[in-house]
């Protein structure tokens, strides 16, 4: 039997022949599906480390365009809310699906019982076109947001950075906390902010015994901006936007990484910074369609793909102010996602349904 260990982590190593034939023997194509559940994805065993190692490839790969990814589609229901539909196909790690996912900010308030945040996924066999797996995404969407993140940080921030501020502390603030060290490897104090206490407190609670540097609330978002080096937002998308970061809070060599579009940092700021950095430029495009961004995009210096690829530059001064504007891309979710699946059949993690039956 192929090694999982080596076709997990590097499936390019592996010839479509080869990845046929082991498939085969764990799946009946065509005939059933696998289901994974929130839960049954995490017991995969898929690392953080593992996550962040796949996404890093994944943005290469993008960046090379060695991969087929139209620009996600969206509708938009409720007030600042999105169902985003997000297909992607990168051949070399014989990954090829689609996430259906949105967030409904309005939840909390309509509907407090239930999540802001949803996602599934199909992956298909890129052989044949059929289904092999529905799976739960959030916890891929979790994960592998905060690696697209640093793995920006690496190639874009301060390497000696030792300080860091997450402005949003909700699962996405939590995640981005818990993985900061893996773009940010000096990095020796954390600082967060929310609108709401409470959740600066939880964030603390959950992460402080999770992580290596001190973590501390900040007084206000202009305490936080004024403290530190490299700085993430993930709070709701908002509509058109509403700053809370002033312009002259933001300093020369700083780095913004942001989750949220625009929602937290002002226009005069992404016009300034000396590189202007978006993870999918089509996407961008049809979010200023959406209206996200009522003034315009600014000048952009490359794809986040690019320079982790090395075609375009990353930093290259220490003053340098960098804007790294990454919403997410569909490349990211089926390349964490084939992972999983492969190691949900080798471990006998899921349920497998049937598919439908052919009579003719």
């Amino acid at each position: 039997m192929v090694d999982l260990s080596l076709m997990g982590a590097h499936a390019g190593r592996m010839n479509s022949i080869e990845r046929r034939s082991w498939l085969g023997k764990h799946l009946r194509i065509g005939q059933e599906w696998l289901y994974l559940s929130f839960e049954d994805c995490r017991a995969t065993g898929v690392t953080e480390e593992d996550i962040f190692e796949l996404t890093e490839r994944s943005l290469a790969a993008h960046g090379r365009e060695e991969v087929e990814m139209p620009a996600k589609i969206g509708l938009h229901p409720q007030p600042d809310s999105l169902m985003h539909a997000m297909p992607a196909y990168a051949p070399s790690e014989f990954a090829c699906g689609i996430k259906w996912a949105g967030n409904f900010p309005t939840n909390a308030e309509r509907f407090p019982d239930l999540v802001a945040t949803s996602a599934v996924l199909i992956l298909n066999d890129h052989e044949s076109g059929l289904p092999l797996a529905l799976m739960d995404a959030c916890w891929i969407t979790e994960v592998r947001t905060p690696s697209v993140s640093f793995v920006a940080a690496k190639h874009l921030a301060d390497p000696d950075a030792t300080t860091f501020g997450m402005i949003g502390c909700g699962i996405q603030g939590k995640a981005h906390v818990r993985m900061a060290s893996h773009g940010l490897p000096n990095v020796e104090e954390i600082v967060v902010y929310d609108v709401f206490e409470s959740a600066m407190a939880k964030l603390i609670d959950t992460c402080q015994p999770l992580v290596a540097a001190k973590i501390r609330k900040a007084a206000s978002v202009e305490d936080l901006v004024k403290s530190v080096q490299v700085i993430a937002s993930a709070t709701p998308i908002a509509r058109p936007p509403e700053p809370r970061i002033r312009d002259e809070w933001v300093s020369a060599g700083q780095t913004l990484l942001l989750n949220d579009c625009h929602s937290q940092v002002a226009d005069a700021t992404v016009r300034r910074a000396d590189k202007y950095v978006c993870d999918s430029e089509a996407q961008h495009r049809i979010l200023d369609d959406y209206g996200f961004y009522p003034q315009g995009l600014p000048p952009i210096h490359a794809e986040t793909g690019e320079v982790v690829a090395g075609i375009k530059s990353g930093r290259t001064s220490a003053a340098e102010l960098i804007v790294v504007n990454n919403i997410g891309m569909a490349v990211e979710d089926v390349v964490v996602a084939r992972q999983i699946f492969d190691r949900a059949l080798e471990r006998g993690i899921g349920i497998k349904l049937p598919l439908w039956q052919r009579t003719s």
